[in-house]
Formats: C-alpha cells, sequence, structure tokens
C-alpha cells in the first residue's frame, strides 16, 4: 500500500512543475518585452509614441475584420477563409464609388459622399457574405468540419478572382476625401484620419455591441451559438438568425473596406489574403468567438506592428510578419484560447 503513494505523487508533481515552469517562461518573455520596449521609449520617445499612433489605427481596421471572423465563428464555429477577399472586395466597391460620384477632393461634399458610400460598402458586402451562407454553408452546417472549411477556401479563391478582374493584377492608386493634415501632440503628428478611422470604428462597434448584448435578435443570436436545437425549439428561426449574423459581420468588412481605401490610398486584388490572415490572427490572439477579444487582438497587432516597423531598436519591417506569428504562437503555447478566451465543453 504505502509504494503506491510515489506513484500517485509522481505525476502530480510534475503537473505543478510544468505549470512553474510555464508561469516562468511567460513571465520572462514578458520582462524581456517590457525592457525592449523600455530601451526605446527611453532613447527615442517621440519616435515610440508616433509608430504606435500609425500602429493602433492599423490596428483598429485589424479589430474591424477580426470581429467579422469571430461573429460567424462564435454562431457556428466556422472559420469563414472568405471574410478577408470580401473585405477587399470593400475596398473596390468604395474606390470605384467614390470614383465614379465625382468625389477625389477633400471637402464637406467629400465627407458627405463618404458617408453615403460607407452605407453602401456596408450594405454590398452584407449582401455578398449573406448569399454565400446562403449557398455555400447552409447545407454544410451539419457535414464533417473539414467539408465547410474547404468551401470557405474555395469561396476565398472566388471573390479574389473577382477582385482580379475588377481592380487588375497591380495595386491601384486613388484620391481621399477624408480630410489632410496632422496636429502635433509633444511632437507626435497624429492625422486626421485617423481620428475618422478610429471615431468610425468606435461608433460601430458601439452600435454592434449593443445589438449583441441589448435586442432580442441579439439574444437570439447567443441562443443559436449556444445551442441550435434548443433555440429552434424555442422558436428561433435559425436560419434567419445566421444570415443576419453574416451581414453583420460583411457590414464590419465593407465599413474596414472604406476605412482601409481612404486611409492608405490603394486597392490591391490580394490585400484580403494578408489583412484577413492579420485579423484571423487577432481573433485568435484576443480569443475567437469573444468579441472584447477580437478588438483587444486587433488592437495589439496592430501596436506591435507599428513598434516593430517603426523603433529604432527592433526586427523591423521585413520581420514583422514573423514578428506577429511568433507572438501568437507563444501565446498558443502558454493560453491555447487566447487572452480572453475561455474553456468550454465541446458542443455535441
Amino acid at each position: 500500500m504505502t509504494s503506491s503513494a510515489p506513484a500517485v505523487r509522481s505525476p502530480q508533481l510534475a503537473v505543478r512543475a510544468r505549470a512553474v515552469a510555464g508561469r516562468a517562461a511567460a513571465i520572462l518573455v514578458l520582462a524581456v518585452g517590457a525592457v525592449w520596449l523600455a530601451v526605446n521609449l527611453f532613447h527615442a520617445p517621440t519616435q515610440f509614441f508616433q509608430s504606435a499612433v500609425y500602429g493602433l489605427r492599423n490596428g483598429v481596421l485589424y479589430a474591424l475584420i477580426a470581429l467579422g471572423y469571430t461573429l460567424v465563428y462564435g454562431i457556428i464555429e466556422l472559420i469563414n477563409f472568405a471574410h478577408g477577399d470580401l473585405f477587399m472586395l470593400g475596398t473596390l466597391f468604395s474606390a470605384f464609388t467614390l470614383t465614379g460620384l465625382g468625389l477625389t477632393v477633400s471637402s464637406p461634399k467629400g465627407w458627405l459622399g463618404f458617408v453615403l458610400v460607407l452605407v453602401l460598402a456596408m450594405i454590398f458586402c452584407a449582401s455578398i457574405n449573406v448569399t454565400i451562407e446562403f449557398l455555400a454553408y447552409r447545407r454544410l452546417r451539419r457535414a464533417p468540419k473539414l467539408a465547410p472549411l474547404i468551401t470557405a477556401v474555395g469561396m476565398s479563391f472566388i471573390l479574389q478572382f473577382v477582385g482580379l478582374r475588377w481592380n487588375g493584377s497591380t495595386p491601384r492608386l486613388w484620391p481621399s476625401v477624408l480630410p489632410a493634415g496632422h496636429f502635433q501632440i509633444g511632437g507626435v503628428n497624429i492625422d486626421y484620419n485617423i481620428l475618422v478611422v478610429i471615431t468610425v470604428t468606435a461608433g460601430l462597434l458601439a452600435l454592434m455591441t449593443w445589438i449583441v448584448t441589448s435586442t432580442r435578435t441579439g439574444k437570439a443570436m447567443r441562443a443559436t451559438a449556444q445551442d441550435q436545437d434548443a433555440a429552434r425549439l424555442m422558436g428561433i428561426n435559425v436560419n434567419r438568425i445566421i444570415s443576419f449574423t453574416f451581414a453583420m459581420g460583411g457590414a464590419l468588412a465593407g465599413a474596414a473596406g472604406i476605412l482601409y481605401q481612404q486611409t492608405v490610398g490603394t486597392t490591391r486584388y490580394n490585400a484580403g489574403f494578408q489583412l484577413g490572415l492579420i485579423a484571423f490572427t487577432a481573433a485568435v490572439l484576443g480569443g475567437i468567438g469573444n468579441l472584447a477579444g477580437a478588438v483587444l487582438g486587433g488592437v495589439l497587432i496592430g501596436v506591435i506592428q507599428g513598434l516593430n516597423d517603426g523603433l529604432p531598436y527592433a526586427f523591423g519591417q521585413e520581420w514583422s510578419q514573423s514578428v506577429v506569428f511568433a507572438i501568437l504562437i507563444m501565446l498558443m503555447v502558454f493560453k491555447p484560447t487566447g487572452l480572453l478566451g475561455q474553456n468550454i465543453g465541446e458542443k455535441v
């Protein structure tokens, strides 16, 4: 009887040792990151904050795209890889519509046109996303998970081909109707278009959060995400709720498309692949299926990229993607559910 006690304690001690080693490694990584930030802040404070501002702008755009991923995954557990290319179509629609309306300069007329095209881009992308859900994903809800995943990849290639035919194979430059110029705070230049991006994004996120948390439709969305069969028994039209979720995600992609096109000034047929991958990474980093996590992950990745690209002591822009994914891998090792994710049981 006494000989079994060490055998029982040994696995417990091994688990505790691994937990302690994991915490120690996480603390070491955080300490190294803090030292890196402190050195750069002390050496070049103006450059530090300038890089953070530009990173924040990109992070807000990543957050908008990431919300589309996390909304769809949260309700039907599908990684919609076509979402990034939907964002790309939003950039093309915005550029061609604004130019077609003759809105090519920053003026009160151009600003009103921006608001109009923002709404149209959201409707355009929402319609495409709902159509994709109806034609490609609806019949595959109870299929093995590999089937809808491959279908999403196929839809991504289809949308990318549409973008290639629409935009051409080379990047195109477009004028912006957003207010030009900047102002300074402590020597840091803050462009007016960054304020527009943050304001529009904050408004859309507040509206979406209100819909999800404070409306009957939002309650139905949460019930459908929890258990579709039980939601049907309670009288919820599951198909309509899922379509509405796809419409919300598509609308956010359209908003991100026009904001990106107006701030960056270019369109590319393959822009959705890179930015969509980064946004998906942001959703995973924050906790896939968690709305606040998608926003947090997008902002963090944007700021990290901005600091890495702009600080004097950093890896530089050519290593930007490697830095982002290295951070994601380390986080997944220590916290597989993401920053704000939670461990939940498998749905059966």
